[in-house]
């Protein structure tokens, strides 16, 4: 079942049942979600060298570079990053740079960037291409939370000279435009209580700034889907559905058009359920003809460390595959190996 498929019957299910006004709070459990842990009786200086004799061996060791990289978590990689720069006199960036090649280069050029770095690298990348990257830029900032989407810009900022802010009214325009700069604001709420009698007004509020007018009022919409928490807009869905007679996806779909419509709608996923999400991504990347290493790559590095086992689970559940046997069938070599231990093989 696809993830829109999924989404609607799940709007419809839960907007049968009744919801009181009062504010209630989901307590969530610390519960680690990741595929990639700290690695144990870890030695930043024996790691340093052994990835410094794989890269010089003759015919360079594939195979230790994955299993080092692969097998630290971001933090143990830049402690790794820093006493290779000073026991060698060289960034280890650039001697995986010399030795690797094609995507297998990219994986570990990419586990070797902070989260911040990261996320600003595919920023950037996807503000300097030939037409912009819009999903890229939505993937990123729908789904970081105020901090990182601060410390993004910062960092933004420190490699490239330019503010995020203005790069993105440079390369994109109208209500996208808006929309962005609306989740750069990083003004989220990231409570997790629920009102559901908040959650009427805004689906009436909603209801009103779309459907019930002539013209879309867009700017209401993108203030309501881009500082609600997550709960909350998962209890406003609810709610719209009944000042509706349709659910606010199809509602989106038939007012809006273009950037802002993907946009949006992608806001609304990421809301209801973000791991199902990032397995509609991975599901598209290897979906017909051709594979997109690119996004396979910015998903799993970007997930390892935060919910990829919920990712692995919902795409199991989506589509009747396991991600590792898709990536099986669509990647090969050491770039295969290395998402396949992002997703925990060992």
């Amino acid at each position: 079942m696809s993830l829109f498929k999924k989404f609607l019957n799940k709007i419809v299910h839960d907007g049968n049942s009744k919801g009181d006004s009062t504010a209630v709070t989901i307590k969530s459990k610390p519960v680690y979600y990741g595929t990639v842990h700290p690695y144990p009786n870890f030695n930043a200086s024996s790691d340093a060298s052994v990835l410094k004799s794989a890269i010089e061996t003759k015919g360079v060791d594939e195979d230790v570079i994955t299993a080092v990289l692969v097998k630290r978590n971001n933090e143990q990689r830049q402690m790794i990053k820093a006493v290779f720069e000073a026991s060698h006199g060289k960034k280890v960036e650039n001697a995986l740079k010399k030795a690797l090649r094609s995507h297998f280069e990219d994986v570990c050029l990419a586990l070797l960037m902070t989260r911040a770095q990261f996320d600003a690298h595919w920023l950037r990348k996807a503000t300097q291409r030939m037409g912009t990257d819009e999903d890229v830029l939505v993937e990123i900032l729908a789904t970081r939370s105020n901090q990182e989407i601060r410390e993004i810009k910062r960092v933004f900022k420190e490699e490239y000279k330019e503010d995020l802010e203005d790069v993105i009214k440079k390369e994109t325009n109208g209500d996208f435009t808006m929309a962005l700069l609306s989740m750069l604001k990083a003004n989220k709420d990231e409570s997790t209580v629920v009102d559901a009698s908040q959650a009427k007004k805004d689906a009436e509020a909603l209801f009103e700034a779309g459907e019930n007018m002539k013209g879309v009022n867009v700017s209401t919409i993108t203030d309501i889907l881009t500082t609600r928490n997550g709960p909350q807009l998962c209890k406003m869905f609810q709610q719209y559905s009944t000042v509706s007679n349709n659910t606010l996806p199809k509602a989106l779909e038939k007012e809006l058009r273009g950037d802002i419509e993907n946009c949006l709608l992608d806001i609304v996923k990421c809301a209801w359920n973000t791991p199902a999400f990032f397995a509609e991504k991975l599901h598209l990347a290897m979906k017909g003809a051709g594979t997109s290493e690119e996004k396979l790559t910015r998903v799993l590095v970007s997930r390892s460390e935060v919910d990829l086992k919920k990712i692995l689970d919902e795409y199991k559940a989506m589509y009747g595959i396991s991600l590792q046997e898709h990536l099986v069938k669509e990647t090969s070599g050491h770039y295969q190996k290395a998402l396949l231990g992002l997703c925990g093989a060992q």
